[in-house]
């Protein structure tokens, strides 16, 4: 089994764990269970499509050979919350209802970017070449920034935030949890695309900050209220 599915497979079961056993997900905004599952689904759709979308745009703006099919986990993010708010449109649900996804969203990235990192230079998400000192060399002599590392560090700190948020106060976990783990993770992976040798599309920015950036408008959006909690 190739490392990086080894990791993917470890994340994905781990994160059912945390979302299934520990943030019991019957808690969820929807009640109705045949709804509930039915948005399941539409949120499986979304990420689905997305991970290919953007993660096979990625590397026809990035790489020679432009049949490679890509995947992205913020393509993921970006089809789950669009199909999402549709769904929710459509339905007249109010409010945020994927409070639950984020713990195993936060650990699940923390753990599958470790996998990107051991699948060296074929996995295509290292970072530029640096003379610093952490600077990892992944088999051709270059010293490169370990930006999965980066990001993965950054999701274990937000999943310790995660899981102190749940047990301190469970109506703001469940109000703003999700938003503040979309700001987070569209913020630090915008930083970190600077330290990536992708195609920018335009000013200077590639097609995955492009996405961070609408993100980031997006979780704001939705965070407003916190400003009079």
């Amino acid at each position: 089994m190739h490392i990086h599915l080894f990791f993917d497979l470890l994340s994905y079961a781990i994160g059912a764990f945390f979302s299934w056993k520990i943030f019991n997900p019957k808690q969820h905004l929807i009640n109705n269970e045949k709804l509930r599952y039915l948005y399941y689904t539409v949120v499986i759709i979304g990420a689905f499509i997305g991970a290919i979308a953007l993660g096979t745009l990625n590397t026809y703006f990035s790489l020679e050979n432009k049949s490679i099919i890509g995947k992205s986990i913020l393509g993921a993010i970006v089809g789950g919350v669009v199909i999402v708010e549709i769904f929710k449109k459509i339905m007249g649900i109010q409010g945020s209802t994927g409070a639950y996804f984020v713990p195993s969203l936060a650990f699940g990235i923390a753990l599958g970017r470790i996998g990107c990192f051991l699948s060296g230079l074929e996995d295509y998400t290292y970072g530029i070449e640096t003379d610093s000192f952490w600077g990892y060399d992944f088999g051709d002599g270059i010293a490169r920034h370990p930006v999965q590392l980066y990001e993965s560090a950054i999701m274990i700190l937000f999943f310790l935030y995660v899981l102190w948020r749940y047990f301190q106060d469970r109506d703001y976990f469940e109000k703003y949890i999700f938003y503040q783990f979309i700001l987070v993770y569209a913020t630090q992976r915008f930083i970190w695309e600077f330290l990536k040798p992708y195609e920018t599309i335009v000013w200077n920015l590639n097609i995955f900050q492009l996405f961070c950036i609408a993100l980031i408008l997006y979780a704001l959006y939705h965070l407003k209220p916190l400003t009079d909690y």
